[in-house]
């Protein structure tokens, strides 16, 4: 081939589509030969091609956009329905409010509360209103806490002793007051003779109250010898003719002249009390205890001379409050089972020897559980005695309209009270007494559990089984489930002899409470503020007395 004949075109060869690669690529004529109609045409297909991607990403954006301002008016859509909703209910509480009943109120605040309210699906289960058994479970526990943080407190014993006895010293002299008019009508006396009298005894037991609480418990210790000196000496004379008196066929009085006399045998149950638990604590305090003379001798003999010297006079209800007070202060001794057992069988047996031998406390004895009167009236007063529970009913018939206190029921204001308590309080008034008697209980045996002292927990433990047996010997006589011993209620029926000793009773029983360490504490952080006042104005005044020195003196 020679220079003046053109070159051969080059074969043509398979390649990528769209690159032109291996396509016939005609000869590439120079740049100053060019045509200026095919470089014009070059220009306007790329101008479109770059047209088409333009318009390409601006339908796209278009198209989101036109998305989300959808999404954005369904949102607002929604947002203007439950505003709307909301505006009509707020509408519909206001003008239910201006003037509309409560029943129109609760209405409305209902619908708006359901128009509010979430839908639940189709196939969502109703909730409960009912509480269920975890949370029932869960509120008792709540419960038995905040119970037993009341009762843990420091301060508890001493709110219940002194509460407590209040409460019954008060609903007794009301009570006295209510039974004993008819009483003193008959007698010929003024309707509130017997009411004056008790309200009195309550005034000078409350002096002894706060003698008790006053006295540091050495000096109680120490008084527990005198007084049991001057209790044998006392029971002695009612023995005496011409000085003791003999009042329901028991010999037990003694009387100083004109409407006052005096019971020793009472005074001899808080002499048995003070004497014996000294003796115990200072047995307790050399270890002697251990054995069983030192723990019956001289206490039983001495509670023997106390019982002989009561039973003398006929007078076996107190008999048994003192031999149950003796069996308290053992048993908080810690006496073995087998001496306890055989000083419990030996009491026993005297007991029913010297039932056996009275005619009087055999037709006592067969009146237990009686519902009629029976042969000559023996069961009179116990029958009655139930005739005034039943005509008490649930709430009573009223303070004041008892029926059976108009000569029916003999001693209404001193032994069977609790029965006129019962027929003008009914059920409740009765329970009332009761709860309170069984939280005086408590109180006592908590005092006597939680204290380091011996002396204080044979005392506290010995006044409270007082307390306890008197009351449980008569409550149970008055339902007929005891025999009638003749024994009053504590703190509720009329008798300023058994009212004094029981008094004082109580005032040791709130100074041993206060005693305990924790509860001095809580009782000096609650120092009235009326005190701090007075303090503070005191220490102003002195300060005002001070002179001032001069300026020149050091």
């Amino acid at each position: 081939m020679t220079a003046d004949q053109p070159a051969a075109p080059r074969p043509w060869r398979p390649g990528r589509p769209g690159t032109g690669r291996g396509a016939p690529r005609a000869q590439a004529a120079p740049r100053a030969q060019a045509d200026p109609r095919e470089r014009a045409g070059a220009r306007a297909r790329a101008g479109a091609r770059q047209g088409d991607s333009a318009r390409k990403s601006t339908a796209v954006s278009k198209s989101t956009a036109a998305r989300k301002g959808a999404t954005a008016s369904k949102n607002s859509a929604a947002s203007k329905s439950t505003a709307a909703r909301q505006g009509v209910a707020a509408r519909e509480g206001t003008a239910a409010s201006k003037g509309a009943a409560p029943r129109a109120r609760s209405a409305t605040r209902e619908r708006a509360m359901r128009l509010t309210r979430p839908r639940r699906g189709p196939g969502a289960p109703r909730p409960s209103r009912r509480p269920t058994r975890a949370s029932l479970l869960e509120a008792v526990r709540g419960a038995q806490a905040r119970v037993r943080r009341a009762w843990d407190r420091p301060l508890t014993a001493y709110y219940l002793i002194m509460g407590g006895s209040l409460l019954i010293l008060v609903l007794g002299l009301v009570m006295v007051y209510s039974a004993s008019q008819i009483k003193a009508l008959q007698s010929g006396l003024a309707p509130s003779y017997f009411f004056r009298k008790q309200l009195f005894a309550a005034a000078l037991g409350g002096v002894l109250l706060l003698l008790a609480v006053r006295m540091p418990i050495k000096l109680h210790r120490a008084f527990a010898y005198p007084l049991l000196a001057v209790s044998v000496f006392l029971m002695c004379l009612v023995q005496v003719p011409g000085i003791g008196v003999a009042v329901g066929g028991n010999q037990n009085w003694i009387s100083f002249g004109g409407p006052f006399m005096l019971q020793p045998s009472e005074f001899g149950k808080l002499a048995l009390v003070l004497w014996g638990a000294d003796l115990l604590a200072r047995k307790q305090d050399k270890r002697l205890l251990g054995q069983w003379k030192h723990l019956l001798v001289p206490l039983v003999p001495a509670a023997a001379i106390l019982l002989g010297l009561i039973m003398l006079g006929g007078d076996m209800g107190t008999a048994i409050i003192l031999t149950a007070i003796l069996f308290g202060l053992l048993w908080l001794a810690g006496a073995p089972t087998r001496l306890f057992g055989g000083v419990l069988a030996f009491a026993v047996a005297i007991g029913v020897l010297l039932i056996k031998t009275s005619a009087n406390r055999m037709s006592r004895l067969a009146c237990i559980g009686a519902t009629e009167p029976g042969h000559n009236d023996q069961c009179w007063q116990a029958v009655h005695g139930i005739y005034a529970l039943a005509n008490g009913g649930w709430f009573g018939s009223g303070l004041g309209a008892s029926m059976e206190k108009w000569g029916e029921l003999p001693e209404p204001h001193t032994d069977f009270i609790f029965a006129i308590t019962g027929e003008e309080l009914g059920l409740a008034g009765t329970l009332s007494v009761l709860v309170l008697f069984a939280a005086l209980g408590y109180a006592g045996i908590r005092v006597a559990g939680r204290t380091e002292d011996h002396f204080v927990r044979y005392a506290a433990g010995g006044v409270t089984t007082w307390i306890t047996a008197q009351a449980v010997v008569n409550i149970g006589a008055v339902l007929g489930l005891l025999p009638i011993a003749g024994v009053p209620l504590p703190l509720f029926s009329y008798g300023g002899s058994a009212l004094l000793p029981t008094m004082f009773a109580i005032g040791l029983l709130i100074a041993f409470a206060r005693a305990e360490p924790s509860a001095r504490a809580a009782l000096a952080m609650r120092q009235p503020a009326l005190w701090k006042k007075l303090a503070r104005v005191r220490r102003k005044t002195m300060r005002r007395r001070v002179k001032k020195r001069p300026s020149g003196e050091r």
